[in-house]
């Protein structure tokens, strides 16, 4: 069997990382759990040096200082050589048998990269989660958010992995930057036959601000959404350049 790397980015997420890391632990594909901690001043390293005590397949990771999410999961997909990854954020949980499936997929599947799980919304309030388009909304962001994605670790690097532009990390928008990316080079399918990931509401999440926007909620700022917008440009060509020299070059057998 294929083994799975999960890689938790987590900044200052003490009071669910315990909980995210259960989550982990109860799926049996996944041969390390990596915790890349991204420069927290709360509890979160101790919590994850303590499950790495209990449990061999978890290791941590600490960045010296605050690069954001994107830099900590590109980190942690350079720290592993499993043929896959999946992505948990530290406020997010898997479900029962989430990996199972992923799993399962991407083995009858060779030729696809990826796969995104099913996200169900847990404790979004009632002003965005009651609203008559919510669902509509939610299932298209299932498609971007990195707690949904499990991928091969080559077709990660051979995008770039998350972008790192500054632009994403005062103002979020990696997650579909990336994901804008990978389904136009490799395509991604999502399993919709049952929920597979909990998103856990926090104030202030790129998530919240999208579905607000979306929802008619609040207005976007052109500038910020204009500026989003070249940064993604900029992302996604890198990425097909990125692709397309990999593709021209000539790859040739190793010495036995």
């Amino acid at each position: 069997m294929q083994p799975i790397t999960i890689i938790v980015a987590c900044h200052n997420g003490a009071a669910t990382l315990a909980r995210a890391l259960d989550s982990c632990l109860a799926q049996p594909e996944a041969e390390r759990i990596l915790v890349v901690d991204d420069g927290s001043t709360d509890a979160s390293a101790n919590i994850a040096r303590v499950h790495a005590m209990r449990e061999p397949r978890v290791r941590l990771v600490q960045m010296p200082d605050s690069g954001g999410a994107a830099r900590a999961r590109n980190w942690g997909a350079l720290q592993t050589a499993t043929p896959y990854i999946a992505f948990l954020d530290a406020g997010d949980e898997y479900l029962p048998h989430a990996l199972a499936a992923a799993h399962s997929h991407l083995e009858r599947h060779p030729h696809e990269a990826a796969i995104r799980l099913d996200v169900e919304y847990a404790g979004f309030p009632d002003r965005l989660a009651t609203h008559p388009d919510f669902a509509r909304h939610t299932e298209a962001i299932s498609n971007t958010v990195p707690s949904s994605l499990v991928i091969r670790r080559g077709a990660f690097l051979a995008l770039g992995g998350f972008p790192m532009d500054e632009t994403f990390r005062r103002h979020g928008g990696e997650e579909g930057a990336f994901a804008w990316a990978l389904s136009e080079v490799f395509g991604q399918r999502r399993l919709i036959d049952a929920k597979r990931v909990r998103l856990h509401y926090r104030a202030g999440m790129p998530a919240e601000r999208h579905l607000s926007i979306q929802l008619g909620l609040s207005e976007a700022q052109a500038a910020l959404q204009g500026e989003t917008q070249r940064a993604s440009q900029a992302y996604f060509a890198t990425a097909m350049a990125s692709v397309q020299q990999t593709r021209e070059l000539g790859l040739r057998s190793p010495a036995l």
